[in-house]
């Protein structure tokens, strides 16, 4: 064998592994949506997929009483679901890799079977990480579709939730979005409604301000994503921009810390973090304070202790003028990154929000001391 066939080998082996995986995870989508089916033989296929959830429940708790039925409720099925997967690709590729994933496959069922159902991605959790992978699942993503049952259905490979958008749970979970009374800030509080969000609003200036946030304990109590919205682009650039987001995410972190999946957190950042004032007296004060905010938001990107997604949209239509979109493309622009798990979220038609991901991520000069940078 040569190294150009030991690479189609392993390139064969691997696509057919992927795809086999996603044909379960399509027909996972289908047991919840079974669920209320006014088919009676479906709602009994839902209700034995069910049986996997009460074994690792919403708590991330193990429930040996459901041991057994989980193993010929959901292990058997999803094995022979995906082996029925793998058998097709014999008409496509041929025998060696198939046969290579079968194995790989019947070898994963007997360590399961032999530890009763746990596995990487099954284990009870006390605190469910905030990293978690986005194209490839790890046991943090899917210890979430025990949390929020009705997404995140992807198993191995991360294909069936970045295709249909299954990797945010909006309905009925709690969200307090600064800056509502802006372009921005009004369309997403419409669209989070919309989806069957539970939306509070704050304001800067009246319900918080730079060093008082007595009356956002409550708000941020009761919510599991912290939507930042609000800032400036001329007067008190550095505390509308930088000073009381980082205060804001701070407080809504340790108020979190005890939580089971960890305390969420969208902030609106700037094109202006890749391009700086452009030798703009106007801009130097926003510029600064954004790009500011951008470097301590990369400890929040990278951190366990919160889900953090940064938004780079490109200008849109606001109270300070005209821009290249709409504020309710750019929020529908958003919401089709998040719902697929990004956490870093271009809006963009030009693609300098893209660029900006290479200098969000690697070529930013550290910060030692915050107020510095004004």
């Amino acid at each position: 064998m040569t190294i150009w066939d030991a690479i189609v080998f392993i390139l064969q082996a691997g696509v057919t592994f992927v795809l086999s995986t996603a044909l379960f995870d399509a027909l996972h989508w289908l047991l919840h949506r079974w669920e209320t089916s006014r088919f009676k033989l479906l709602r009994t296929f839902s209700s034995w997929h069910w049986v996997h959830h009460k074994f690792l429940g919403l708590d991330m708790q193990i429930n040996p009483a459901y041991a057994r039925a989980n193993v010929w409720f959901h292990i058997l099925p999803e094995y022979a679901t995906s082996m029925l997967g793998i058998g097709l690709f014999l008409f496509i590729f041929p025998w060696p890799p198939i046969v290579v994933v079968a194995v790989i496959r019947s070898v994963m069922l007997v360590m399961t079977y032999r530890e009763e159902g746990l596995d990487y991605n099954h284990m009870a959790m006390d605190r469910v990480g905030a990293k978690q992978g986005l194209l490839w699942v790890d046991n943090n993503y899917h210890a979430m579709h025990h949390v929020y049952p009705h997404n995140f259905f992807s198993s191995f490979a991360n294909i069936f939730d970045l295709l249909f958008g299954t990797t945010c749970q909006i309905k009925g979970r709690h969200f307090l979005v600064t800056g509502a009374g802006g372009a921005f800030g009004a369309a997403l509080v419409a669209k989070l409604t919309r989806l069957g969000g539970i939306v509070e609003t704050a304001k800067s200036g009246v319900d918080f301000s730079a060093g008082n946030y007595s009356g956002m304990r409550d708000r941020l109590e009761r919510a599991d994503v912290l939507v930042l919205a609000h800032g400036a682009k001329s007067q008190d650039c550095w505390n509308a921009n930088f000073v009381t987001s980082t205060d804001l995410i701070e407080l809504f972190t340790a108020l979190g810390k005890d939580r089971l999946t960890p305390p969420e957190v969208w902030a609106v950042g700037s094109e202006v973090e890749l391009h700086g004032d452009l030798g703009m007296e106007e801009l130097k004060a926003y510029a600064a304070s954004k790009r500011a905010f951008a470097r301590r938001a990369l400890d929040y990107y990278r951190s366990d202790a919160l889900f953090y997604r940064h938004i780079v949209p490109s200008s849109f239509t606001s109270a300070m003028g005209k821009g290249a979109m709409s504020a309710a493309t750019a929020v529908n622009m958003a919401m089709f990154f998040i719902r697929r798990g990004f956490s870093y979220v271009p809006v963009t038609f030009t693609g300098l929000a893209i660029l900006n991901y290479v200098r969000f991520r690697f070529f930013q000069q550290r910060m030692e001391d915050p107020a510095l940078a004004q």
